[in-house]
């Protein structure tokens, strides 16, 4: 357990995967600092499950894509916990369609959040996270799976493994890890809504039939494997962990 002085944020902790980490944070003794885009209900309800689970945390609207709303969501960590010693950054976005369809304004989009965001994200975070401190940039076994129709989706995922692999021999001498968290299908609202529409059901069927564990993720497998790396698995630093039951 982390003592009074310690700040995580958590990127996209309004929903998904980012919610059940900062959640899983939260129980460590962590003080969150719960970064959202738009859901200020969602920002909100993260706080509450950690509060009322004895925790502490804070929601801060940030944009991470801009350096400015980025350096004054790190700068409420610190003022709310202390010292930042994890930085969750799960905050994305995707698009669905072939390349031969894709709109560069569509493409620029799924571009300015996913790799320009980390890039923001990581540049505080190389600023500020002290020694002894875990960041974890969360990618995505699609740049594995190379399903048609994510293209954009997988080039900005693929940048982002490769960020996170460099950023970790920058910090080389400070006592700080970097990895990145690939996940397959994991079974957030999101794609719990595309599973419900046309066709949902042999999709489903298709990705549990390829799982060799029988299921699709959940976002708890995730925070786990997040929260591990943050606390007792320190000594794993540079790496690209394919979190997604074997389908890749």
């Amino acid at each position: 357990m982390q003592n009074e002085t310690t700040a995580a944020i958590v990127t996209g902790g309004s929903r998904g995967i980012g919610q059940a980490i900062a959640i899983a944070l939260g129980g460590e003794g962590f003080g969150v600092a719960v970064a959202y885009s738009g859901s200020v209900t969602g920002a909100a309800d993260t706080v509450d499950r950690i509060v009322t689970a004895g925790g502490r945390a804070i929601a801060v609207q940030a944009d991470v894509a801009d350096a400015e709303a980025v350096e004054r969501l790190f700068t409420a960590a610190e003022e709310a916990f202390g010292t930042i010693q994890v930085v969750a950054h799960a905050a994305g976005t995707s698009s669905l369609t072939t390349l031969s369809e894709l709109d560069l304004g569509e493409l620029d989009a799924v571009l300015r959040t996913n790799v320009r965001g980390t890039l923001v994200v990581d540049q505080q975070a190389a600023r500020r996270v002290g020694p002894g401190g875990a960041i974890v940039n969360i990618a995505s076994s699609a740049t594995r799976m190379q399903a048609a129709g994510n293209i954009a989706y997988i080039a900005s995922k693929g940048a982002v493994e490769a960020i996170t692999l460099a950023f970790a021999r920058e910090l080389a001498g400070r006592d700080i890890t970097v990895n990145a968290v690939s996940p397959g299908p994991i079974l957030t609202d999101m794609l719990g809504s595309y599973l419900a529409g046309p066709g949902g059901e042999t999709v489903r069927g298709d990705l549990e039939s390829r799982s060799p564990l029988g299921r699709i993720g959940e976002p708890r497998d995730i925070a786990e494997i997040v929260t591990f790396l943050t606390t007792a698995g320190r000594w794993i630093n540079g790496q690209v962990i394919h979190a997604n039951g074997g389908i890749a």
